[in-house]
């Protein structure tokens, strides 16, 4: 385990963030961001079906009329935007006759669409809005 947290610097950021407790004092009152790690989680099965991605995306954006916090609204927005660029790699991708350019495509896209993803996830779990 210490290997890996010497290794990979944000696996030990997410391990840090991961076995600390929130300082839940009267002064400093967390929102709820429950539905942002849920969304996230669905998210991340993208690489199995696309079905479970466009789900977190149809509750995402029945969630935009209602009153949220600061930082899970900005983290809705970038779910959405993560997903909308990811789609319209997608297809792209498939409009493009030759087979090495569609998958070279869907590969950037994939990578590009993982670090929103992991840059979206570690900033909502410090609690920051992105």
């Amino acid at each position: 385990m210490d290997l890996l947290l010497t290794a990979f610097p944000l696996w030990s950021k997410f391990m840090t963030l991961m076995t600390s407790t929130p300082n839940l004092s009267s002064d400093n009152i967390q929102e709820d961001t429950s539905l942002g790690h849920f969304l996230y989680g669905l998210l991340a099965a993208f690489p199995l079906l696309l079905l479970p991605s466009l789900l977190s995306l149809l509750i995402n954006m029945l969630q935009r009329e209602t009153h949220l916090g600061e930082v899970l609204k900005s983290h809705l927005g970038w779910q959405r935007r993560s997903m909308f660029g990811l789609l319209a790699v997608l297809l792209l991708g498939y409009s493009l006759n030759a087979m090495w350019a569609s998958m070279t495509l869907y590969l950037l896209g994939a990578l590009w669409f993982t670090a929103r993803l992991v840059k979206g996830w570690l900033s909502l779990l410090e609690g920051r809005p992105i």
